[in-house]
């Protein structure tokens, strides 16, 4: 039974369709990622879903006992407020029970104490409040008392998010939840998400979070939908196949065209009504090749040269940069070399957006010396995305920059005909920049640096907001980059495709090179961490059955059959340990948590002797 289903749906916004009587249904447990070009009308399915925009036509039906949440691309928060109150906004009661004792911790009121005290048992808030800091400590919102229009916008969104993941809904909406988050708050809420029973129906440009938590795919082009019960990968092979066949058809319907057309040419023009069947056949034949074409739009076409690079890049030297108590950078030294791919990786707030900052000038270091060699041309890509004036129109805003453009291979075009390759039709040039949507802005914001053809760029999370088709065309045109390239992105897909090394901020002004990408940085890490988590006490009870073994080399019948019995109790304890982990990291978790951990603890204790013990027999030979 469908917890959500969409029937007939339409949404048109002036003369363009978004939306075009798509029907679809979604069963509990499914987890759905929606695909499509930038403008496609993703966002907007998910406004209309939830209720926040009207559709035109259609009916979107929710199950009755359903509950649903929605995490929106740039949330706005009440003011005045702090962390935990937005936190809990949708469990009032635990909130002012929660806030009530912390007053009473800080006032000392016994009376308030007791009261507080009484609520929060009868609400059975304690577990509710352990999971909400639990939360809010993995998004990094350490201090739940801040209030809220004193943080940075992505911390900002980093609450809506931990509240609408505390709201523990039943379908959950998500507009690109993993912007604002660093990697290893990524890879927190793949995990979350795919233990968890809810109903998922989400948009992301991350493919690897993609590929974790999706297991259909719904495809939004043309105002149509496409269902794909399938994992990312069988997606895209499902793509490939359909795009082989479609120009096929194209190629043999073009090819039909151009027999057909001369055929026409040759004919007198008095030829009556003969080969009247002929010509409308032809005319059908041009509308198929049309429908074939739209079907297979075309991609964003990146076409810019490099300008020409001499041998001094870019050089830090003894640089320092502290803001307050905070160490940015300590005695940083860098020399980049020609054509070099970089990655830059940290927690957010360690400061990668301010090593951009000073390399681009926009911030001075407070010590230390930055060289720019003279043949650079820096292009930088920021966060904060395009900066235009009010009502200013496509068009307006790339003519600001030039009126002729001359791509990679000599061509010259006009600001019209180059917005045309970023997928700007003439009617969309002369829209208002404000009224595009957040993927259209990155596009445009993309063009505006690349037109001026840099030869070292500086990309600061440039996928964010990015639909996939055009992120793998950017990927391409970066692969084969005539110039420095540095990327910083949560993205790790981009960044594993395109950077050969990293540098890593390790806090306290401390930076790491790491010669190789992300993954590859990630798989050492989690190694290292495996290696130093063996207990010591393994090894002694190694070496103690190691000497053991010189006095007694042999295991007796009884040993024999302990040995074996050891083997299958550490696997079915290792199994027991993993759903255990697993209803850990449930949103579902709250109410069984302190059994559930008792549980885990004990089964580890258990393990570590029946470990010890099986160490010991195996020492000696069966």
């Amino acid at each position: 039974m469908n917890i959500l289903s969409i029937d007939n749906l339409s949404k048109a916004f002036s003369d363009k369709k978004l939306i075009d009587g798509i029907t679809l249904g979604l069963s509990k447990g499914e987890k759905v990622a929606i695909v499509g070009r930038n403008g496609a009308g993703k966002s907007t399915l998910l406004k209309i879903v939830m209720g926040l925009e009207q559709a035109d036509a259609g009916v979107i039906a929710i199950h009755k006992s359903a509950t649903v949440g929605y995490l929106e691309q740039d949330p706005i928060l009440p003011a005045g407020k702090k962390i935990i109150e937005v936190a809990l906004e949708s469990r009032k009661d635990i909130c002012t029970a929660i806030m009530l004792y912390e007053e009473s911790m800080v006032t000392l009121d016994s009376d308030d104490m007791e009261k507080a005290i009484t609520m929060m048992d009868a609400l059975q808030a304690w577990e509710f409040e352990d999971k909400a800091k639990r939360i809010l400590s993995k998004l990094g919102l350490q201090d739940a008392n801040l209030e809220v229009q004193n943080l940075s916008g992505g911390q900002q969104r980093r609450v809506a998010l931990a509240r609408v993941l505390l709201q523990e809904p039943d379908v959950l909406l998500m507009d690109e939840p993993t912007n604002h988050l660093d990697l290893d708050m990524i890879e927190w809420l793949e995990e979350l998400l795919k233990a968890s029973q809810q109903t998922l129906l989400f948009i992301t440009h991350d493919r690897y979070f993609l590929d974790e938590v999706a297991n259909g795919i719904l495809e939004l082009e043309g105002g149509k939908i496409q269902m794909y019960r399938t994992k990312y990968p069988e997606y895209l092979e499902r793509k490939a196949e359909e795009e082989a066949i479609r120009n096929a058809s194209l190629e043999k319907v073009t090819n039909t065209l151009r027999k057909e057309a001369e055929w026409m040419r040759r004919q007198p023009k008095a030829r009556g009504t003969k080969a009247k069947y002929r010509i409308e056949a032809f005319h059908s034949m041009e509308g198929n090749r049309d429908q074939l074409k739209e079907a297979g739009q075309g991609d964003v076409q990146l076409d810019f040269s490099s300008r020409r690079m001499g041998n001094k890049i870019l050089e830090l030297h003894h640089v320092n940069k502290a803001f307050g108590e905070k160490k940015i950078l300590t005695d940083f030294n860098y020399i980049f070399r020609k054509n070099e791919k970089l990655g830059i990786i940290g927690k957010n707030g360690s400061g990668k957006t301010t090593l951009l900052q000073l390399i681009n000038r926009a911030i001075q270091p407070d010590s230390g010396e930055i060289i720019t060699g003279e043949t650079i041309h820096l292009g930088y890509y920021t966060q904060k995305g395009l900066t235009f004036k009010p009502r200013q129109k496509v068009i307006e805003l790339v003519t600001e920059i030039a009126e002729q453009f001359q791509t990679g291979n000599g061509e010259d075009l006009s600001a019209s005909a180059l917005l045309k390759r970023f997928l700007f039709e003439p009617s969309r040039q002369y829209e208002f920049i404000e009224k595009l949507s957040g993927g259209e802005k990155k596009r445009l914001h993309l063009l505006t640096i690349l037109v001026r053809q840099p030869n070292f760029l500086i990309l600061d999370e440039p996928t964010n907001d990015m639909d996939l088709s055009t992120l793998s065309v950017l990927e391409d045109y970066l692969e084969n980059y005539k110039g420095c390239l540095i990327i910083v992105s949560h993205d790790r897909y981009f960044m594993d495709k395109l950077v050969d090394h990293l540098l890593v901020f390790e806090g306290e002004g401390v930076m790491r090179e790491y010669p190789g990408n992300y993954t590859d940085y990630r798989y050492e890490l989690e190694e290292a961490i495996e290696t130093s988590r063996k207990p010591e006490v393994k090894e002694a009870a190694k070496a103690a059955a190691q000497k053991e073994s010189k006095n007694n080399s042999k295991r007796s019948f009884k040993e024999q059959k302990e040995f074996e019995d050891l083997e299958k109790e550490i696997e079915a304890s290792e199994q027991k340990k993993n759903v255990l982990i697993e209803k850990l990291s449930s949103p579902d978790s709250g109410a069984n948590i302190t059994q559930w951990s008792k549980e885990l603890e004990a089964l580890d204790r258990d393990l570590e002797n029946k470990t010890l013990r099986w160490l010991e027999l195996s020492e000696k030979a069966g």
